[in-house]
């Protein structure tokens, strides 16, 4: 029976101190939906005794048959939690550090305080739970752990102040935990850690309490490299420590688990010790000495256990081979003692069901993570103080960052909210629009400003006013409706996904500027052409690839010059979901697939050879240019977003001079980024004393922008090239040297000066990591090096037979890796693949008989080019 109605959460929406919201990230199969479980049957949505298996935020028909998480979902919930004393101060602390950090007054550090235990308003009749300071509103999306959708994983943090992250104690951290670990500190998301599948090394392993110390202690301590590694000075420490409640460990799968509080309650009552003491006495070198009755810090030559495994962990194992041997006796006595009483059902039941209902009576894992959550996390009031510069785009001190910054919920705060991402609706082809309302209320039927992400403050672009037609609480796979939503909170919205393409802004303050774009952290870079088997069917096609790009934050359709619709995806999981996805739900018929093709990148590997020259239609006008090849760093540094044409120009020169050994009256003097105004690629002008010279700059850009989209060697854009601008000559006659003069001239010159600076080829790489086990090693190394893989480095898990081998291979060869390697090891290793750089091709691409040549040869067939690059003389002139 579910324990709260639709009423309850409205009304919990306003107290924005007991709103939590959080997201569950981890590696893929760590066991993060099955965990989830645990909170949904908590709050009485599903039954305790599915709780585990239901995997209720799987809502896709593909998702439960595969057994991933392919799309974040969102759910809301209601809890009762009745805080300490002591977990109250731990909360106001760090919320007035949150004030204190963002630069507030003393006033409002102590205004926090008050607000904590301010009583909320006259409790009316309802049934079901009153609402009291007691009641948490919990807004938990539950992310993918797949590497291929960690566009999802992203898109979940941006909308969340808080991060489950989980971490399976036989595998240790993995590639993807460190990835979403790192773009949750980038988005100041605070983590907690939860140890998963400590039923395995008990069961499976056998592992003894101290091996399993160790092995808890290992994985605690690679989640803290990763944090300081990432550390972020407003987020403050967020590192994870079990003696401060921060990590919890358990099974999801048995639904049992628990944090260092619960035991030390315990123990304090039972010895008198200080509840804070005894946190500190239960993990670390801490062994207590029975026959002297005092703690020491050294076990004595190993005669003493360490108060980790003598306390807590032996107690565990104890009942649990009690209950795998079925010693019917003892198991009544360890009963009693926990203080366990079962069912008269469940007294019948023996082996792992028996198990599974003891320790989820002793210790609920929905409890030890609900009380991670409710103190370690912050509330949505805290955390947006610390947010609000990565949130928002505009001045930090305007109407709408002051909103942000206090989430406030006041009668007349401007609206802010963030739509991050779309959700299909179950009527065919309509989407809910995703996301966080950050200050203000939104309700149905007001009149809002949506603003797509190119909205661009005081113009008419990308920007629509229009109504709200509903907005809903999303609860897993049902929706409820409700009349508005206040700040801090997640929430669903009908009628404004014909506005905005994946995300956007919504306010309703006409200065505010748009709440920032997500960085993702992986790209496109799989392609497949689709077309539809039917000719009449290319409609449909076209609707669907529409409908498809909403329903993914990362997957691009677009159309080529030659008429193919394209499909770009992050890996061939990833594609291979969007084509069922549009062949089932989207179009409802079939299509024809092409085999997967790979984005190329052009870039120079020498100085040009001499200063082109190109004059325009006209014969005008000349442009001279040179090209030279960028250094890896700065690429990396501009494609990360470090460096940027959005800085101020005066600072990016200091930066560049300073990191990457530019010359400082260049760099101020950088005219262009391409392609599309943010790419690796510079134009910067060198030239003394021209006339006219600034008329025609936005003529050159423009030209430089097409060429760098699409260039010479076969339509693929540009990379890591910068172009000086050597030399104008211009008409004096300002007719004679317009768009139409300059632009193609520009484009002509840059293909130049590219194509006499030694050109080549760059192809994306992967970076493969794969766990296998050592007998099956040499099936990897198979494989690798047929597919132009290179293994450079692997290490041993220890205490397992597992090992981590790391690789890097071209993209273009990992079609049917996964299947290749499952096959050449007998299906023992698992691999995952993750976007990793560009490197160069060795050999010349002008050249058809190198292997770069051929790809350039394919990629023009394709593109219905003529086979053959242009040669230099139809882009050079002669004076």
């Amino acid at each position: 029976m579910v324990n709260f109605t639709t009423e309850q959460l409205r009304e919990l929406m306003d107290y924005k101190y007991n709103i939590r919201s959080m997201s569950v990230i981890a590696h893929v199969d760590h066991g993060k939906s099955t965990l989830t479980d645990s909170l949904v049957a908590k709050a009485g949505i599903i039954a305790q005794k599915h709780a585990g298996e239901t995997r209720y935020t799987d809502t896709r028909a593909d998702e439960a048959e595969r057994g991933i998480t392919i799309k974040s979902t969102g759910i809301s919930m209601y809890f009762e939690y009745i805080m300490s004393d002591a977990d109250r101060a731990e909360v106001s602390a760090a919320e007035g550090r949150a004030v204190k950090v963002t630069g507030g007054s003393e006033d409002a550090i102590r205004a926090v305080g008050v607000q904590q235990t301010a009583e909320p308003g006259e409790e009316r009749e309802v049934d079901g739970p009153k609402i009291s300071e007691n009641s948490y509103l919990i807004n938990l999306i539950d992310s993918p752990g797949h590497v291929d959708f960690s566009s999802e994983v992203t898109a979940a943090l941006r909308i969340t102040d808080g991060a489950l992250v989980v971490v399976d104690t036989i595998e240790g951290v993995c590639v993807q935990t460190e990835t979403v670990l790192r773009q949750a500190i980038g988005e100041r998301v605070k983590p907690v850690l939860h140890v998963n599948k400590v039923d395995r090394a008990l069961l499976e392993l056998q592992l003894s309490p101290e091996d399993m110390y160790q092995s808890f202690a290992r994985a605690i301590e690679s989640v803290n490299v990763i944090i300081a590694t990432y550390n972020d000075e407003l987020l403050g420490d967020c590192q994870v420590y079990p003696e401060k409640g921060t990590v919890s460990f358990g099974s999801g799968l048995h639904q049992w688990g628990f944090t260092l509080c619960k035991f030390a309650r315990m123990y304090s009552d039972k010895f008198g010790i200080a509840y804070d003491k005894m946190m500190v006495k239960l993990w670390g070198d801490n062994y207590f000495d029975n026959k002297g009755k005092k703690w020491v810090k050294s076990d004595k030559d190993g005669t003493l256990e360490r108060a980790f495994c003598q306390f807590i962990m032996s107690p565990i194992c104890k009942m649990f081979s009690a209950i795998m041997e079925e010693k019917k006796g003892k198991v009544q006595k360890l009963l009693k003692v926990v203080g366990v009483t079962l069912k008269k059902e469940d007294e019948e039941l023996t082996g792992k069901p028996l198990l599974k209902r003891v320790m989820q009576k002793w210790l609920p894992v929905g409890d030890a993570i609900l009380e991670m959550i409710v103190v370690k996390l912050p509330s949505p009031a805290a955390a947006q103080r610390y947010r609000v510069d990565n949130l928002y785009d505009g001045p930090l001190d305007d109407a709408a960052a002051n909103a942000i910054r206090t989430c406030d919920t006041s009668q007349d705060a401007p609206l802010m909210m963030y739509i991050s991402k779309m959700v299909p609706s179950s009527d065919r082809g309509r989407f809910f629009a995703f996301g966080r309302v950050f200050s203000g209320k939104i309700a149905t039927g007001q009149k809002v400003r949506i603003m797509g992400p190119n909205y661009v403050p005081g113009k008419k672009s990308d920007l629509w006013v229009k109504n709200i037609q509903r907005t809903l609480i999303m609860m897993g796979r049902f929706q409820e409706q409700v009349q508005d939503i206040p700040a801090g909170n997640t929430c669903g919205l009908v009628g404004v996904d014909q506005y905005l393409l994946k995300s956007g802004t919504i306010t309703t303050l006409e200065e505010a500027h748009c709440i920032k774009t997500m960085k993702f952290s992986v790209s496109p870079v799989v392609r497949c052409a689709v077309e539809p088997k039917k000719a009449q069917d290319l409609p449909k096609l076209v609707e669907g690839l529409k409908r498809l790009a909403k329903s993914d934050p990362m997957v691009q359709c677009y159309t080529e010059e030659s008429g193919e619709h394209i499909i770009a995806a992050t890996g061939e999981l990833h594609l291979e979901i969007c084509l069922k996805d549009l062949q089932e739900d989207f179009m409802g018929t079939e299509v024809k697939v092409s085999d997967p093709v790979v984005s190329y990148r052009e870039s120079i590997s020498a100085d040009s050879n001499q200063t082109c020259l190109s004059k325009s239609p006209n014969k005008h006008n000349r442009l001279y240019m040179e090209a030279t090849p960028m250094n890896d760093d700065l690429a990396d540094a501009i494609e990360a977003g470090k460096i940027s044409a959005k800085d101020d120009p005066k600072l990016r020169a200091r930066a560049m001079a300073d990191d990457f050994g530019w010359d400082v009256t260049e760099a101020r003097k950088i005219w262009s980024f391409g392609p599309d105004g943010n790419g690796p690629n510079l134009l910067y002008d060198v030239t003394k004393g021209v006339n006219y010279l600034l008329e025609i700059k936005e003529s050159v850009a423009a030209g430089f922008q097409w060429a760098a989209k699409q260039s010479v060697l076969c339509d693929e854009q540009m990379r890591s090239i910068c172009f000086k601008l050597m030399d104008v000559t211009l008409h004096a006659d300002a007719i004679h040297r317009g768009m139409g003069q300059i632009m193609p001239t520009a484009r002509r010159v840059i293909f130049a000066s590219m194509l006499t600076a030694a050109p080549i080829l760059q192809e994306p790489f992967f970076l493969v990591d794969i766990s296998v086990p050592q007998d099956a090693m040499g099936g990897c190394y198979g494989v690798l090096t047929r597919r132009r893989g290179v293994v450079f480095s692997e290490e041993q898990r220890p205490g397992t037979p597992m090992v981590q081998m790391k690789a890097h291979m071209p993209v273009m060869e990992s079609f049917g890796f996964n299947a290749d390697v499952r096959a050449a090891t007998g299906g023992k290793a698992f691999p995952q693949m993750v976007f990793s750089h560009w490197q160069s091709m060795n050999g010349d691409p002008l050249d058809g008989s190198t292997k770069p040549g051929e790809v350039v040869v394919t990629v023009r067939q394709r593109k219905g080019l003529s086979p053959e690059v242009p040669p230099l003389d139809r882009f050079l002139d002669r004076l």
